[in-house]
């Protein structure tokens, strides 16, 4: 039976013990893709990623990313942390301050750019392979209330209102009042099967303008019941469509728009998540995630 290594990272922290763990087995060619879910279960962090050589030579590696319920077609802090630990093997070769490579991911190719510093890997920020969607009209404040257990008054009805929206992968957008809401925002199971059962997405962000951290701009949670992830201390994907939900709602026309997003706070795992939004003549043009990751553990398993 072969012994195949892997390796653990926090993603979206520059400290052991924050951010949002993920486990990478860089060369996955002699794992069978039946057990990857098995194997993902095993660990149980969110996401587990499995690399394998690229379909397309032009391209840097093939990832394929599972969950604890099912794989999926796209994910942020699995193609960030999967940069981070290739290129802290050597896998990926590191050609000076930056470093470019694309992976291939169920969504599509997915630009991935490095950014080293004493010939380490420090940085690493993922480009949507799809531009934002916006899905159809979520269900009402009181449900989305109920379901959060929360006061319908602590989800806001401004300019930013509950949507949602996805990067190639959808989530529902609820802007709450205070990062208070955020921390008290407790998901009802039996509330989110019988009111998200037939919706768009099932996958929740709620989020504050009102950080806790000096130089961030939001504060966030995350809640994927539906992926067996009850909380999700740090999510790229959903950042990437946060990025869309906020540039959609920005009254500015052309240039970068800038936030940086706090979560996992609540978790014990701080992370921090740096979103870019690009727009042109008022339409979003691209949308970029990154951020810090740092290796935590290396090991076999036998498969």
């Amino acid at each position: 039976m072969p012994s195949i290594p892997y390796v653990t990272a926090d993603v979206f922290t520059d400290r052991r013990f924050g951010g949002n763990q993920l486990a990478v087995f860089p060369d996955a060619r002699d794992i069978p893709p039946e057990q990857m879910l098995d194997i993902t279960r095993e660990f149980n962090f969110s996401e587990t990623t499995f690399v394998l050589p690229p379909e397309d030579p032009r391209h840097t590696r093939r990832v394929r990313i599972f969950t604890p319920e099912r794989e999926m077609p796209f994910a942020g802090h699995p193609t960030v942390g999967t940069a981070h630990v290739l290129a802290h093997l050597g896998e990926v070769r590191l050609m000076g301050p930056t470093t470019r490579i694309v992976f291939e991911e169920g969504v599509g190719p997915v630009p991935v750019t490095i950014r080293a510093e004493g010939g380490h890997p420090a940085f690493a920020q993922l480009s949507v392979a799809k531009l934002p969607e916006t899905g159809p009209t979520p269900p009402p404040p009181v449900a989305l209330a109920e379901i959060l257990s929360l006061a319908p008054a602590d989800i806001l009805q401004n300019v930013y209102a509950p949507g949602a929206v996805s990067c190639g992968l959808p989530f529902l957008f609820v802007p709450l009042v205070d990062r208070h809401a955020v921390a008290r925002a407790r998901v009802r199971l039996d509330a989110w099967e019988r009111l998200l059962g037939d919706y768009w997405t099932r996958e929740i962000f709620v989020f504050a303008l009102d950080p806790e951290r000096d130089g961030s701009d939001i504060r966030a949670r995350m809640f994927a019941p539906g992926l067996n992830v009850t909380e999700d201390p740090a999510t790229g994907s959903a950042c990437a469509a946060l990025g869309g939900y906020l540039g959609m709602r920005s009254a500015q026309a052309d240039g970068t728009l800038r936030w940086v997003v706090e979560q996992g706070f609540e978790m014990g795992r701080p992370s921090i998540l740096e979103v870019e939004t690009d727009k042109a003549a008022g339409q979003i043009t691209g949308v970029r995630v990154g951020g810090s990751s740092v290796v935590v553990c290396e090991g076999t398993m036998t498969i």
